[in-house]
Formats: structure tokens, sequence, C-alpha cells
């Protein structure tokens, strides 16, 4: 970008957040945070930061904006909630802004240039086999804190769940969908998941070598199948599916057996001898697919509904 362009993204990005904070309407809200995650995407783009900015507009402001969606959605029928007073809205500008500034002076504080272990990927990813430094980084220099991520998912996902009556357990995700099957919708969900199927496992493939991994094609993939649900052109497994369990279970218990190798190879939990670094990675990430492919569409649906089958 030229430097009008940088100055104007930024002016943007400021009215945006401002914009998403200081709304009263709560669909306008989450329009606006949706679009400051696209834009930050590009930003990140401008940054050289292509995996970032992949990972923010797909999670960030794709999945993410999905939520918040919902969460207006079912605002709609809630009691209403008295407004905030003037001395709370001082209190809440005030607390933000002190937050703001204690970050913008840790980032002033940092010693120019700033501390950085570039040098270190860079001297140490070839061991790891693949080319792309941010798979090195989270399949290998940092490795247990992707699989402490990928559980994490795991947990909120349960939890979503365990917001469902006992009466509704185990039931279908979600409620019933139809749509018009000649109209525009139930078109787009024809045409369009082929070709996120094919984007989607491009780039998970990719990912040891270029920009792209697990986390942006399990977003892809999870829009594809919601697309397809909210057309009404298939159903959200029931909880009791057994292939639904094993596939939620396939990347943690993947990235753990993983892990035991190493134990067992290299003496270290996680550890990756040199010889087989590139294709243990690639099995990290192909146990990881499905799992956060079932967890990102899961995390979209209100919790269970007991339905009688079609």
């Amino acid at each position: 970008m030229t430097a009008w362009l940088d100055s104007a993204a930024l002016i943007l990005l400021i009215g945006l957040a401002a914009w998403v904070v200081l709304g009263r309407n709560t669909f306008a809200a989450v329009a606006g945070f949706i679009a400051y995650g696209m834009l930050l995407g590009l930003v990140w783009v401008e940054l050289q930061g292509i995996d970032v900015a992949m990972t923010e507009a797909a999670i960030g402001g794709g999945l993410t904006g999905a939520l918040m969606i919902g969460a207006a959605r079912r605002l709609k029928s809630a009691a209403p909630v008295a407004p905030a007073t003037a001395g709370t809205l001082v209190i809440a500008i005030g607390v933000g802004a002190a937050m703001a500034a204690i970050l913008a002076a840790c980032v002033l504080a940092l010693p120019n240039p700033a501390p950085s272990l570039a040098s270190l990927v860079a001297g140490n990813i070839a061991a790891t086999g693949v080319q792309n430094p941010i798979t090195a980084v989270l399949l290998a220099f940092r490795s247990m804190d992707t699989l402490l991520e990928a559980v994490v998912l795991l947990l909120a996902l349960i939890a979503v769940w365990s917001l469902a009556p006992d009466a509704e357990w185990p039931g279908r995700i979600g409620v019933p969908q139809t749509a018009n099957p000649n109209g525009i919708l139930a078109y787009i969900a024809r045409v369009l998941p082929p070709i996120g199927l094919v984007i989607g496992f491009y780039i998970f493939w990719a990912g040891a070598d270029q920009p792209g991994g697990k986390f942006q094609a399990a977003t892809i993939l999870a829009a594809m199948w919601l697309l397809i649900i909210s057309a009404g052109l298939g159903k959200t497994p029931p909880v009791s599916s057994r292939w639904l369990r094993a596939g939620l279970i396939a990347g943690p218990i993947g990235f753990i057996l993983v892990g035991a190798y190493g134990v067992a190879s290299t003496g270290a939990f996680l550890g990756l001898p040199a010889a087989y670094a590139k294709p243990l990675i690639v099995t990290i990430e192909i146990a990881l697919l499905p799992t956060l492919t079932l967890i990102l569409a899961l995390l979209i649906p209100p919790p269970l509904r007991k339905r009688a089958e079609a």
C-alpha cells in the first residue's frame, strides 16, 4: 500500500472499532465487527503476515462474526436490559483508555530493534522439513501450545453443548433448516461447496511450505458444511453419533500419539526426529483437520434440539 492508503486503512480501523464499541444497535455493532476483521486481514497482508491475515479473515471476522450474529438474534427475545448509567460509561471508557495506554507504553518501551526469535527459527527450520515458518513454529517449536489450543476448542464445544436442557440430550445440534429448493440459497449451496472443498484442501496441503494450514482450511470446510445445512440440504449429526465423537477426538489423540512417539525416539514429549519431522507434522495436521472442521461448524448452531427424523 502507498502511504495514503495505509493512513486511510488506519482511520477506517479506528472508526470501525469506535463503531463497534459505541454503537447502540446490536446488529449494526456486529456488522461493524465483521468489517473490522476483514479490513484487519488486509492490513496483515500489507505487513507480510499472510497466515495471520487468512486466520483473521476466516476466524476473527468470519466465524466469530457468525457467532455474534447468532447471539444478537437471541438477544432480541431476551428481557430488556437497563441502559448503562453515566458513571458506568465513564468507568468503562477510563478502563479501556488505561488498557490502551498500557499496551502502547509496552510497545514503545521495546528496544530497537525489537527482540525476535526469527533468527533462531530461520536457523532451525530445515530440521523440521517444512518451509513455512508459521507451520514450523506451531507444530515443532511450540507444539505443546498448539495441542492445548485444540483441546481448549474441544472443551469449548462441550461447554456449548452443556447449555442444552438435559431432556434434549443427546439430540441433533440446532434446529431443522428449510429453504426454497429453487431459491438462491439452495443454488449457492449446490455450486459453492465443491469449489470450497478444493480450495480448503489446497490451503491445507500447501500449509507445510506456503501460507495456509489446518486452521484456515478447517474454517473454509466448516463454512461449506454450514452452507449446506442452512439450505436444508443436509443435517447436523446427533451427538450420539460415533463418527462425530471419533472425529472430535481424532486431532488431540493423534497429536498425543505423535508426542508419545517423540518420547520413545528423542526422549522428549512431542520431540520430532529430524528424519521423520515432516511426515509427523503432516500426520498431526491430517488428524487435526476433521476435529477443527467439526468444532468450528458445530459451534455455530444453537445447543441441542431433539426432533423427529425426516
